[in-house]
């Protein structure tokens, strides 16, 4: 393989659209047949937009690897997340790519509807001149994290899903050179919702 289709990975975590079994405090909200359906539309919007990025993409899945779902497998390598917390299962992917020997890995979840090609090719133009990049949530958490080696730490000692992973984060990170990209909007409540009229629907349940 040449040594150019090595330089860039992206990761992409999901999570399979199971009702019931995704985005559980947006359906706490909103129903979960209605937090099954805005998934499902944030599924395809990642899609739509990391396509038009280039290099390699690895599509990560948290029960079980499907084949014929809206993840191509002519543009994404497909395998399942392995470990006890969200931590473990990043660490390890990331472990992987690097010894697969990519240069610069970013990983992203499936939840963000503001993301754009941009904001994922700033990541990987950042990491020529950086150790890691952080994309920064509203919610205290990140939507992209990227490197260009290993650093175990940021993968321990967080409590995953609250808002001070991001602070942590940035603890960890402090001997390594950083560029922090533009905050977005996580959704994972209903309140989330509020600012895209494509939702407010949503909003009112029975």
């Amino acid at each position: 393989m040449a040594i150019e289709n090595r330089d860039n990975l992206l990761l992409i975590f999901t999570r399979n659209p199971e009702l019931g079994k995704v985005k559980t405090r947006l359906a706490q909200g909103i129903g979960e047949a209605n937090a099954l359906t805005i998934y499902k539309i944030l599924l395809q919007h990642t899609h739509d937009v990391v396509v038009k990025v280039s290099g390699k993409k690895r599509i990560g899945y948290s029960v079980k690897v499907r084949e014929n779902d809206i993840w191509e497998s002519s543009l994404f390598e497909k395998f399942q997340q392995e470990g006890e917390d969200l931590g473990q299962r990043m660490e390890h992917a990331f472990s992987e790519a690097f010894s697969d020997g990519y240069k610069k890995v970013v990983i992203i979840g499936s939840d963000l509807y503001d993301l754009q090609p941009q904001h994922l090719e700033q990541a990987f133009e950042a990491l020529s001149t950086n150790d890691i990049v952080i994309g920064p949530a509203k919610d205290g958490g990140y939507y992209l994290l990227g490197m260009r080696l290993l650093i175990p730490e940021v993968f321990k000692n967080k409590s995953w899903g609250s808002d001070t992973v991001l602070e942590k984060t940035l603890e960890d990170v402090r001997p390594y050179s950083l560029q922090v990209l533009e905050e977005l909007n996580d959704i994972d409540f209903a309140e989330d919702l509020e600012p895209y009229p494509e939702f407010t629907k949503y909003l009112v349940t029975n």
